[in-house]
């Protein structure tokens, strides 16, 4: 398994349980997929460095886990989908 990192900003105008929801979901479909969640950092919210969709503040979080090289790709398409995710990345983490 590799080691991978994503973090992703959330709008700021959701409540903080719609926010912990989606945190969850991201979580889950690591762990369905035969992935592990190595550690969830909640950043909380920033000043994002330009504005999004007219928003300057983003809700951040990092999720560092352990998965098969498959995953990343279906995480991808999750947060594509969903509501709420303003950006997000995923990379290959080289500890």
């Amino acid at each position: 398994m590799r080691k991978y990192e994503t973090i992703f900003i959330l709008d700021p105008a959701m409540d903080e349980e719609a926010i912990k929801a989606a945190t969850e979901k991201f979580k889950g479909v690591i762990e369905n997929e035969g992935g592990t969640v190595d550690n969830v950092d909640v950043w909380g919210k920033r000043k994002l460095a330009y504005e999004i969709n007219k928003k300057s503040e983003g809700f951040y979080t990092l999720i560092n886990f352990s998965a098969n090289p498959e995953l990343p790709s279906e995480l991808d398409r999750i947060f594509r989908i969903t509501d709420g995710v303003m950006r997000h990345i995923i990379v290959k983490d080289e500890e």
